[in-house]
């Protein structure tokens, strides 16, 4: 089956992985959108954990306060380079973080880490992670936080 440049360009913009990899699965499936999704999780979540133990030392702090005033978050997250920190998905995604944080109040990081994800609660915030160190080939990590909540 012939691949079309328009099935690679919907498939990256579902997934963010890089276009000769969207080709690949999307040849190795005969066009079968969902499996070649299915088949690039998996490879960039493999990716993913190979790039956990790399050094971080660049990031964005986000600072959230919530629509009525009374509920503020500071959070902390870590990538390797500068390149990634100023990428606009990496500086929603940190927003997407503070948002968790103001709505769900976990304790700690690792609690955060456990917690369904607003958004789509069939992800954990851990899978998130995942999926942005496959999207932006880096490490990521949630260095901490603090949630502030008037009279608390």
């Amino acid at each position: 089956m012939k691949i079309t440049i328009d099935q690679v360009k919907k498939l990256r913009k579902k997934t963010g992985a890089p276009i000769m990899e969207c080709r690949v699965a999307l040849e190795k499936y005969e066009g079968d959108e969902k499996k070649a999704k299915e088949w690039l999780k998996a490879k960039g979540l493999e990716k993913a954990e190979k790039k956990l133990q790399r050094k971080v030392g660049a990031g964005l702090v986000e600072a959230y306060t919530h629509t009525d005033g009374k509920i503020g978050v500071l959070i902390e997250v870590l990538c390797e380079t500068d390149f990634v920190s100023r990428n606009p998905d990496f500086k929603n995604f940190v927003h997407e973080l503070a948002l968790q944080v103001a709505s769900m109040n976990p304790e700690n990081v690792e609690k955060l880490l456990e917690q369904p994800w607003i958004r789509d609660e069939t992800k954990k915030i851990s899978d998130l992670v995942k999926e942005k160190i496959a999207q932006f080939g880096e490490n990521i990590i949630i260095h901490q936080f603090e949630r502030f909540a008037l009279g608390e």
